[in-house]
């Protein structure tokens, strides 16, 4: 709506402006100048405070979690020096022998299990593992030569024993303690307990922290994110690499450096950083902060991200800058005003008699905008409330057809389920009767054959579920998990009716819900085993491939046909040739209905050899892999 206005030459002399009245060029270019110079400043001050806040903030976290990482191995550092209290401990490392390793095994498995500790292991003058309380598992260290190993070296020079690094065999990463065991004033064995850190990492994860501790030789061996573990904070030079290499500390593992794009040194434990972004976005700014822990060679350095500093500052560099401009703005407009003022005064009751009629006008107008748009606002509502309303009706609808084939096949699925309880009912008899032999061997067959039977129970019992729970509009459904998930749900039928399957369907990711997806096929192989039902030679075909932008299934089946006077019928709701027993007639339209709503189609064909073909086009996912699956 244009407002109106008089032509300027219809302007009297009177009412035009005084060319002198306009501001000079120069005006506004010194307030851009001000306003940058006021916003730089105020973005300055604010991200300086916000970083002093940001690093007392992880000051207070790196005290936290540096304690939290000490007290989880002092916990553990008094376990070594156990063992030298334990009398069988000296017997086994003075006279080895089985019986003597196995009750020295058996305390250390529950001395383990008491501490929590992830292994407890006892090592001889030479190096070789001759007890320890794992063991009864496929990864235990009995036997093994760990001589070489740094802590052992340590602990047979009476040194405490510490260690990090991964398992030369299993390659399990952990925290050794090592403790040398004396007897008369020698050392003749050395205890090792082996902790994990892991349950650090979680909660870090847990607390939304970007922190990692690295070793004494800049690698990082703990670390909230795992990208970042095991990879140098400095670079390694050779004879370092060769080292590491050497001890067997991390196993085989290359040592990529952590580089960051940027970096701005603040004091001596703090600095700012510049990582790239793991999911290849934009770089990420850090306040890095380091501490080094009291008892250990490691530093804990804490990641503070500065995007919200940084955002803060630029938001009061630009309220700085918006306040300048307009304060500025409000003196110019005070001058011009204080200029014009008699001017205008001699132009007001023209002005006044055309805001008059303009005002009019607008009232009239939005009066007119007003009703139209409470017309419309009642028109929104009315179809929201029809889309509702056919949206849950169509819900229901396949619920219903879901149900439908659920009851059409309870029968069997009772059959299936009575049989395993059947079987149940006998072993778990005949279990007891065994037990009371002390026939314990034949004991656990049976309750390995009844642990095997509820496990098909519940695979038959989870199928229906997912088969029965609402699908939504959306989401993104896996053809080959699709037609197994139909074959499995549809077993019992194929058993009652059997028939030459013959599949060849190319995996892909379709846009429908795989429930959906699972309901059409469902309809669709019931149909056609209903067709064939009543003839001998029994053949049914699943065929799909990709086709551009859709994927194209078709199910066939060498049944007797649809007669032509009943085929326009196909998709109409309660339209079926079976007897009323049987169904429903909404399987053919509720599978049309989804395929529509997954912008798809499902459309029949009547091949001239005999029998009826549906064929089934929904879209493809973008970037859709396609394999055939092949089975008959």
């Amino acid at each position: 709506m244009q407002s109106p206005h008089l032509p300027p030459r219809a302007l009297p002399p009177s009412l035009t402006v005084n060319p002198r009245l306009i501001p000079p060029l120069h005006v506004p270019l010194l307030v851009l100048l001000l306003m940058l110079g006021c916003g730089l400043v105020a973005y300055q001050l604010s991200e300086r405070a916000g970083l002093r806040a940001l690093a007392d903030n992880g000051e207070r976290q790196l005290e936290l979690h540096a304690g939290a990482l000490e007290s989880a191995i002092s916990l553990h550092a008094y376990l070594p020096s156990l063992l030298e209290l334990e009398d069988s401990v000296g017997l086994l490392l003075r006279e080895p022998s089985e019986p003597h390793r196995a009750q020295v095994n058996a305390w250390l498995a529950g001395l383990n299990q008491r501490s929590g500790s992830r292994v407890v292991y006892l090592i001889d003058r030479s190096g070789r593992v001759v007890a320890t309380s794992n063991w009864r598992d496929a990864d235990s260290f009995q036997g093994d030569d760990l001589s070489f190993r740094p802590y052992f070296q340590d602990a047979m020079q009476g040194k405490p024993g510490r260690f990090y690094g991964l398992d030369s065999i299993t390659g399990e990463p952990g925290y050794y303690l090592a403790h040398g065991l004396r007897q008369g004033g020698e050392i003749v064995g050395v205890a090792v307990v082996k902790i994990r850190l892991e349950a650090l990492e979680k909660r870090w994860q847990r607390a939304q922290l970007q922190a990692y501790v690295s070793d004494g030789n800049g690698i990082v061996i703990l670390s909230s994110d795992p990208a970042r573990r095991f990879r140098s904070v400095r670079p390694l030079d050779d004879a370092r690499r060769a080292a590491l290499a050497t001890s067997l500390q991390y196993h085989w593992t290359r040592f990529e450096e952590l580089q960051p794009l940027s970096r701005q040194r603040l004091s001596a434990d703090s600095e700012l950083l510049s990582l790239p972004d793991p999911s290849g976005g934009q770089p990420v700014s850090y306040l890095a902060q380091t501490h080094r822990l009291a008892d250990q060679p490691w530093d804990f350095t804490l990641l503070s991200p500065v995007r919200d500093v940084r955002r803060a500052a630029t938001s009061h560099g630009m309220l700085a800058a918006v306040a300048v401009a307009l304060l500025a703005f409000l003196l110019i407009a005070w001058n011009e005003r204080r200029k014009v003022l008699a001017t205008r005064l001699a132009a007001r009751e023209a002005l006044e008699q055309a805001n008059n009629q303009l005002e009019r006008k607008i009232a009239e107008r939005t009066e007119h905008l007003r009703a139209s748009n409470e017309h419309l606002k009642a028109q929104i509502r009315e179809r929201r409330q029809a889309e509702e309303s056919l949206r849950k009706t169509q819900d229901d609808l396949i619920q219903a057809g879901k149900l439908a084939v659920i009851g059409q096949m309870s029968t069997c699925i009772a059959h299936e389920l009575n049989q395993p309880l059947a079987a149940l009912r006998t072993l778990s008899g005949n279990t007891v009767r065994f037990l009371a032999r002390g026939d314990n061997a034949t004991a656990s067959s049976n309750l390995q054959t009844i642990n095997e039977l509820v496990d098909h129970m519940g695979r038959i019992t989870a199928s229906l579920r997912a088969f029965a729970k609402r699908g939504g509009d959306g989401g993104q459904a896996e053809v080959g998990k699709a037609v197994d998930a139909a074959l499995f749900l549809l077993h019992p039928r194929l058993e009652r009716t059997p028939l030459t399957l013959h599949r060849a369907c190319a995996d892909a990711r379709l846009a429908i819900d795989q429930t959906r997806l699972e309901q059409i096929l469902v309809n669709l192989i019931v149909n056609a085993i209903d067709a064939l039902s009543a003839q001998s030679d029994r053949q049914l075909w699943l065929d799909g491939a990709c086709e551009d932008d859709h994927y194209r299934l078709t199910v066939r089946d060498n049944g007797p046909g649809i007669p032509p006077a009943l085929r326009k019928q196909l998709f109409e709701p309660f339209f079926t040739t079976k007897p009323g027993e049987q169904g429903l007639g909404l399987g053919l339209t509720l599978s049309a209905s989804l395929a529509a709503a997954a912008h798809g189609s499902l459309t029949a064909q009547h091949p001239e050899d005999g029998g009826t073909l549906f064929e089934l086009r929904l879209p493809l996912l973008p970037s859709s892999p396609a394999e055939p699956r092949r089975d008959e």
